[in-house]
């Protein structure tokens, strides 16, 4: 049968729902715990065998079992196409807002008690709330000089820069809260934006930058530093790729958040206008809790449509780094859609406001895996994410309002500066700083536009292979970050789940010329209940399955492990890290025991130095 386009349905736009922004994080030391005992496998086996209600076996996703609406907006995924009589039928029933075309799903607002009916029908692969996505930016309102010019400095990027590659002719999609027209982002002869594209999914706002969050995650992906490079000016912030062209895809409302089917449906735009812009990355520095398999998620499936037509997509890894409500540390914090084996996962670093590697540390919010449920490998690397100063869409945006500590002074960066009421200092109207991992993705998604400006030819695994396998594997084994706000202390260890395969070096990556020729999907962590230990799952058919020069300790590095448990490399620190077999941690990293009621009711991030 002919299928129902969205042109032949009413009131399609997206609903948005203005909601509470931010990823949540519980401030928590970090402890260690002892290794499972072999008088606890009982108790193991038991944990491993607990069901999430709604999740095994059934395709209604968990979080709608505690729905209190008598309506509810849904995605709806089907095996395959959805018919133009499956959709009428579903119109019947309720609204339909959206037809994605890359996933065989649909946005509809259905009746509690008919989402329920959908179980039966065999048409129906699964169904999950239109969830809310968050801003991936830890708001903090300590003082500090997390430059984004030191960020160039850590990362490497200058060697790029001296040979030429500036982004040139690659398109990055931000999706995010809407990218303003800054200085920063007009091509280098002053001819025009860099911004080709804008288009909302906000049906209550225009393309405007309101929020403040994607103009400055766009500035550390592509600014070029025109407005800290003149009037006396001694720092220049300019970004990885500082002349890509960009793809404002705006799906954050004001408050920092959206919906999921916002995202889903600026994910295909973006995959709709590749060939016009050359859209090569789109970068995702945004997220939501994990309530299913990356396999049912639809806004993974999305993410992976993306990637299959040859767009490397970037995820932030998440800020719940601190959040030890289901008693893991930290662990098993990844959100989606950075749970994904596909996508390239990010999470930050504190540079302590140096340009030297040497002293930097993970950030103590930066969220850590291995993935709830699916238990893949993440993150896959990380880069600077703290304190990172970059471009101010309007001093009445929302951050800067609610944390007016975020903007930072002229004399920061120019001589020539001001006073303001009160004797302070003259405040910029152009940049300002923010933390999270939010910071750190568009870090990487500008070190993709380098490669791929430098060689247009790799593919997404190409691209993710050469920046996993020539991250720096030199990392403090053990290390603390203190929040001198709450004059707390976090406790660090560089494991693989916490730094996956290492440092982002652009340098490295564009002297190396390997090629892969399978996939380059993240890991999965295999957890054995005779041994007690943690290891990396090989799987022949991906990139770094048997190869020597793809193998885990080329990938990974030799410090991520302790030696071989049955030809298996042992994950380095998996018996400090979830506990033992009768702590709560441990069934929910190993048994997927997951509380999603605490998920939702963890507080909101707070600042970190």
């Amino acid at each position: 049968m002919n299928r129902l386009t969205q042109s032949d349905l009413r009131n399609g736009a997206h609903a948005i729902l203005p909601v509470a922004a931010g990823l949540p994080a519980i401030r928590q030391r970090t402890a260690r715990i002892p290794r499972p005992s072999a008088r606890n496998l009982a108790l193991t086996i038991l944990a491993l065998v607990v069901a999430i209600p709604g999740f095994a076996g059934h395709k209604l996703a968990p979080d709608l079992a505690s729905s209190r609406l008598e309506t509810v907006d849904v995605i709806v995924q089907f095996k395959t196409a959805p018919t133009s009589e499956q959709l009428r039928h579903m119109s019947a029933r309720g609204q339909v807002k959206h037809i994605f075309d890359h996933i065989h799903a649909v946005h509809v607002s259905l009746p509690l008690r008919d989402v329920q009916t959908l179980e039966s029908d065999p048409s129906v692969a699964y169904v999950s709330p239109d969830r809310t996505v968050s801003a991936a930016d830890w708001n903090n309102s300590q003082n500090g000089r997390g430059l984004l010019d030191m960020v160039g400095w850590t990362v490497n990027a200058q060697s790029a820069w001296a040979a030429g590659l500036d982004g040139t002719g690659i398109g990055v999609a931000i999706i995010d809260s809407g990218v303003s027209p800054e200085d920063d982002l007009m091509a280098a002869n002053n001819s025009g934006s860099r911004i080709v594209y804008s288009q909302t999914f906000v049906s209550t706002e225009d393309p405007s930058d309101y929020y403040g969050h994607g103009t400055h995650v766009a500035g550390i992906a592509g600014g070029n530093g025109t407005d800290s490079s003149s009037n006396g000016a001694f720092q220049t912030f300019k970004g990885v790729a500082p002349n890509i062209s960009i793809v404002d895809l705006k799906v954050l409302d004001q408050t920092g958040s959206g919906q999921a089917s916002a995202v889903i449906a600026a994910i295909e735009q973006a995959i709709q206008l590749q060939s016009t812009y050359n859209i090569r990355v789109i970068n995702l520095s945004l997220g939501q809790p994990v309530y299913e398999s990356y396999t049912q998620d639809p806004l993974c499936q999305a993410v992976e449509q993306a990637w299959a037509a040859g767009i490397v997509v970037v995820t932030a890894a998440g800020n719940y780094g601190r959040d030890n409500s289901q008693g893991t540390s930290g662990y098993a914090t990844i959100t989606s859609p950075g749970n994904d084996p596909y996508v390239i996962t990010v999470g930050a670093t504190d540079m302590h406001n140096t340009p030297f590697r040497s002293d930097d540390t993970v950030a103590s919010y930066s969220s850590k895996g291995p993935s709830a449920i699916d238990h893949i490998v993440k993150p896959d690397l990380i880069a600077p994410g703290n304190n990172v100063i970059s471009l101010l869409a309007s001093p009445t945006c929302t951050l800067v309002t609610t944390y007016p500590s975020t903007q930072i002074p002229v004399s920061t960066y120019a001589y020539s500066w001001g006073q303001g009421n009160w004797g302070s200092q003259k405040l910029s109207t152009n940049y300002f700083r923010l933390s999270g991992t939010s910071m750190a993705a568009p870090v990487v998604s500008g070190a993709a536009a380098l490669l791929l400006q430098n060689q247009p030819f790799l593919t997404p695994d190409q691209v993710k292979a050469r920046l996993m396998k020539t991250a720096s594997k030199s990392l403090q084994p053990y290390s603390t970050d203190s929040d001198s706000w709450y004059s707390r202390s976090y406790g660090i260890q560089a494991d693989i789940f916490t730094t996956g395969a290492g440092y982002l070096d652009i340098n490295a990556a564009l002297s190396n010329n390997d090629v892969v020729t399978a996939p380059a999907l993240s890991p999965v962590a295999s957890f054995d209940p005779s041994t007690g230990l943690v290891t990396i799952a090989r799987n022949l058919s991906v990139s770094w399955g048997s190869s020597v020069t793809w193998g885990d300790s080329v990938v990974w590095g030799t410090a991520v492990f302790t030696g071989t448990s049955n030809g298996f490399s042992v994950v380095w620190g998996d018996s400090v890290v979830w506990g033992n077999a009768i702590s709560s941690g441990f069934s929910v990293v190993w048994g997927d025991n997951i509380n999603f009621a605490a998920l939702q009711a963890a507080s909101p991030a707070d600042g970190d130095n």
